[in-house]
């Protein structure tokens, strides 16, 4: 009837053997990526809002955006774009059921991170 010891398992003992997997580190890094470009987002109205007003406003968040930091930010934000881009293909691929298999989401998770960087690095270099 009632369990008397209850109180004396772990409440979630999947989570001290769990060893995470590519795909589920993937997952939760393209979520990671949108929340970081909405955030970048913020900046770039910033910088519409500031060109849109004062010029003292401006050349604030322009040395901002324009200086090491700022270069590094975007460079970051342009590789979560990508990513997060790849990953919604990625989960329209999963959702037409193809690149199911454990395996072969494996390498798609890999591959979403190497081509994001390649993009990225082709991105910057063209600018």
């Amino acid at each position: 009837m009632a369990d008397v010891n209850r109180g004396n398992r772990p409440l979630s003992p999947h989570l001290s053997i769990y060893r995470p997997q590519m795909t589920s580190i993937s997952s939760i890094l393209v979520r990671i990526t949108g929340i970081a470009s909405l955030l970048v987002a913020f900046f770039v109205v910033w910088w519409l809002l500031a060109a849109a007003t004062s010029e003292s406003a401006f050349v604030f968040i322009d040395s901002l955006m324009r200086s090491w930091l700022g270069d590094l930010v975007m460079f970051a934000a342009t590789w979560a774009i990508f990513y997060h881009m790849l990953g919604r293909l990625r989960h329209v691929i999963w959702d037409l059921g193809y690149c199911v298999n454990v395996e072969v989401s494996e390498k798609l998770a890999i591959g979403m991170f190497v081509l994001a960087t390649i993009l990225t690095f082709i991105t910057a270099l063209a600018v």
